[in-house]
């Protein structure tokens, strides 16, 4: 198995997808609007891609936060709020919003669920500041870190409960980038009594199983290396400060914070101690050189991988989901 998640090119695997992938065995997929099609179109999928491995607890993937970060899009598809939503009810109900919160990732996981998919990138843990970029903005769940653990653990539960594995980002906390890491690398010079306050959310529920790292650089840890790609920052801080033992995946190496060819970033986060690459975008001669670049992946990493994927119950009953919802609006609207 290689240590990489790959994104596919449409809905439905090509002849060259399907042999290289055949042949690759990557550790996972992921899904983006691209793949999304329908309800049925989207099972199939996910289960070709399962048959094709073999493995039944194979990692597929999204990006189903809510707001404008949702790759199922209605009317075929709920449509779900942005973490703003649950930060402003917290400000007058704090159990409200957090009981908001878990109903609302329950639901997106049924959703999930129902076509196969089993991991969703999130909880976003960054702290948002004065300053943080558009790019993570009204993602995030607020901006004191106690907050942002509890509504992160409403719905880390709220997921696994609709039989989703939640991942935490973007470990070791973005929330004071001023430049957006799709376009730019963010360098924060904040010192170390600041970035304590970015790191708690990550300590408080370092239990989770699955954190993406952020590509940003924090001189105070590193100053040559974004995180994603510093051996310093993930064993000091995210494995050591923080404790973090879960599966660590990289965010997606295609972004322009980071330079160099992609198969050269992906070979350099494994190196640096990413469990996993995260290549998205499914153009097939990036997928074969990251192949050709990456070793196979580690006994820790995918000791990690499985620890992930056994949090997720089998779910069979799907018709709790309009319920999840109207409660949950019942509670937005106290806002």
């Amino acid at each position: 198995m290689k240590p990489v998640i790959f994104g596919l090119s449409g809905p439905t695997l090509t002849p060259d997808e399907r042999s290289f992938f055949r042949d690759c065995d990557p550790a996972g997929y992921i899904m983006f609007r691209r793949n999304c099609v329908d309800r049925a179109q989207l099972r199939a999928l996910t289960e070709d891609l399962r048959a094709l491995s073999g493995r039944d607890d194979l990692a597929i993937l999204i990006d189903q936060e809510g707001g404008r970060v949702s790759r199922m899009q209605p009317p075929e598809w709920p449509e779900f709020p942005a973490g703003a939503a649950f930060d402003a009810l917290y400000n007058i109900a704090p159990i409200s919003a957090m009981e908001a919160a878990r109903v609302n990732a329950k639901a997106i996981a049924l959703t999930l669920a129902e076509v196969g998919i089993n991991v969703d990138a999130l909880p976003l843990l960054d702290v948002r500041t004065p300053d943080t970029h558009p790019a993570i903005g009204d993602r995030a769940l607020g901006a004191d870190p106690m907050r942002v653990a509890s509504l992160g653990r409403s719905v880390i539960d709220g997921l696994r409960e609709g039989g989703v594995v939640g991942i935490v980002k973007h470990i070791p906390g973005q929330g004071r980038a001023v430049v957006d890491s799709h376009h730019d690398l963010p360098v924060v010079d904040a010192d170390e009594a600041a970035l304590a306050t970015d790191l708690s959310p990550f300590e408080w529920l370092n239990t989770a199983p699955i954190a993406m790292t952020g590509h940003i650089m924090f001189p105070a840890w590193d100053t040559k290396l974004c995180v994603t790609m510093s051996p310093t920052v993930i064993a000091g801080i995210i494995r050591g400060r923080i404790g973090f033992d879960g599966l660590l995946l990289s965010d997606d190496l295609d972004m322009n914070a980071l330079s160099g060819a992609v198969s050269d970033r992906a070979a350099t986060c494994i190196g640096a101690g990413c469990d996993i690459a995260l290549n998205c975008w499914g153009r097939m001669d990036e997928m074969i050189a990251i192949a050709r670049a990456l070793p196979e992946i580690t006994d820790a990493a995918t000791e990690r991988l499985a620890r992930a994927m056994a949090t997720i119950a089998p779910v069979t009953d799907f018709a709790e989901m309009p319920d999840l919802i109207a409660k949950r609006d019942a509670l937005l609207a106290l806002v």
